[in-house]
């Protein structure tokens, strides 16, 4: 699990940019923080106001990226004031504690700002549980996070911009489809206000003191889930992350005892393992975020072995309360996400394949690469759906094979894609007439594909019989590959008489 985290490809080094970028940022919004004279709590609240709008913001261009940090205090402050003035008021308290919850998570979608002010909404009225906010402390915690959006806006968008010099990223659009309850993010929503709900009537009767746990780990299960499998599955990363974090908190942030320079040290070194990780491996992620609570309380003076051990508790109840959610209520199967995020990989990979023909034939306008990099991103959701089938734990060997074989052989596929638009990127590359023909072989493997089940089972795409390609066809060369992997790819989707690579 640890080879994954470090071996695992960073292109262009942006984990690594993010992560140091975030321990910079991050750490000048603590420190003007520190300077302004503020308290304890107001510097914990920008460091992580500060933490959000480095962590979420996830426009595709760097404008719509200042536009919605420039947004946050026109949530976060209404947010932190209506859980203020409830502190007292228990039951109004977690009822708006709720309606923030579904909220946030309705939000989603607006897409990438919805998302990223959902999250600051959810985690304004968390914090102030984690804080104790009262009224009086407002204005100071107010200043707090605008001075730390000051501090990370100034790294981000001044000091280290690196995305000025990338190319615009890829977007994917979340699923969609219908509306009300047929609206994936409106069943979310559902579901998320109840697994909440469930969270935190059990976390109350674990702790009245800490029970926002259990609610918290309830949302962040089901951020960038899509269906009751990937729930399923980062439910377990979660709680898995969380235990070892206890384990390495009890052994390096108890012993500390709140001393301010070495947990300083070590909250960076959580924050950059929080950026670096995130993409990578949900569980050190957790185990990251686990080690920077357990250093906050030390700060705050009232760490010890046992509330490391009821977080973990709260963190198994809501996890639970996720798992019952995405089961009992307005269920996402796993079959129809995955089914939607591989057809939606194909025809990308049709796209691709136009995108690259038409620029070979002399096109100024085709760019394959930008459908290239979107083909990557398709193929990150495809295995995050099918992550349930794979893992370690799924009994299931016959699907787990089929599913692997899946992700191989789209990854095959890529693989060809890639090579086909950097030939075609080649200005001395000329079109040649079986390109033409090779790509209507692929258009329509992938038609086959992609069609509806009943009509699949009249014809399966065969492989082509490829003709010998010369050492210098090598956009040949790729289309062959191409069809040979939409071709074996009918054997786990659509051979007859097996059932559905998911289920029903």
């Amino acid at each position: 699990m640890l080879k994954k985290v470090f071996v695992a490809p960073d292109p262009g080094r942006l984990r690594l940019r993010s992560a140091l970028r975030a321990v910079l940022g991050i750490g000048l919004a603590v420190a003007l923080c520190g300077l302004a004279g503020h308290s304890l709590a107001a510097a914990i609240t920008g460091g992580l106001t500060a933490l959000l709008a480095l962590f979420t913001v996830m426009d595709t261009t760097v404008r719509g990226q200042a536009v919605t940090t420039a947004l946050f205090p026109a949530v976060g402050f209404p947010v932190l004031a209506l859980a203020a003035v409830l502190h007292d008021h228990p039951q109004a308290r977690d009822a708006a504690f709720l309606a923030v919850v579904g909220a946030g998570v309705y939000a989603r979608r607006w897409g990438p700002r919805g998302h990223s002010l959902g999250v600051l909404g959810f985690m304004a009225f968390f914090a102030s549980q984690f804080l104790h906010t009262v009224p009086g402390r407002l204005p100071e915690l107010y200043a707090a996070m605008l001075l730390s959006l000051l501090a990370s806006s100034t790294v981000r968008f001044g000091l280290w911009c690196y995305e000025r010099r990338l190319p615009p990223a890829a977007v994917v659009p979340p699923l969609t489809g219908g509306t009300g309850f047929a609206r994936p993010t409106t069943r979310q929503a559902v579901q998320a206000v109840a697994g909440s709900a469930f969270a935190l009537a059990a976390g109350q009767v674990l702790s009245q003191d800490r029970w926002y746990w259990a609610v918290g780990a309830t949302w962040w299960v089901f951020v960038n889930t899509a269906s009751s499998g990937e729930t399923l599955v980062r439910s377990f990363r979660r709680v898995l992350g969380t235990v070892l974090g206890l384990v390495l908190g009890l052994g390096v942030a108890v012993p500390l005892h709140g001393a301010p320079v070495a947990t300083a040290a070590l909250v960076a070194v959580c924050v950059f393992g929080i950026f670096y990780t995130a993409a990578v491996s949900y569980t050190w992620m957790m185990l990251a975020v686990t080690v920077l609570a357990g250093l906050l309380y030390g700060l705050l003076g009232v760490l010890n072995p046992a509330l490391l051990v009821l977080r973990v508790v709260e963190t198994g109840v809501g996890a639970l309360g996720a798992v019952l959610a995405v089961l009992l209520v307005l269920p996402v199967t796993t079959h129809a996400t995955t089914d939607a995020w591989i057809q939606r990989a194909l025809r990308c990979v049709h796209a691709c394949t136009a995108e690259a023909a038409a620029r070979l034939a002399g096109s100024g306008t085709a760019d394959p690469a930008a459908r290239v990099a979107e083909l990557e991103l398709l193929l990150g959701r495809v295995r995050a759906s099918l992550a349930p089938l794979v893992h370690p734990l799924n009994p299931v060997r016959a699907r787990k094979g089929r599913a692997r074989q899946v992700v191989a052989l789209l990854d095959d596929c890529a693989r060809e894609v890639r090579g086909l638009a950097a030939v075609a990127a080649d200005p001395e590359a000329s079109h040649d007439d079986r390109l033409t023909a090779a790509c209507r072989r692929v258009a329509a493997a992938v038609e086959a594909l992609t069609a509806p089940r009943t009509a699949a089972r009249a014809e399966r795409p065969a492989v082509a019989a490829a003709p010998q390609v010369h050492a210098a066809e090598p956009a040949l060369a790729h289309l062959h590959g191409l069809e040979r992997a939409l071709a074996e790819l009918a054997v786990p989707l659509r051979a007859p008489g097996r059932p559905p690579l998911i289920g029903a």
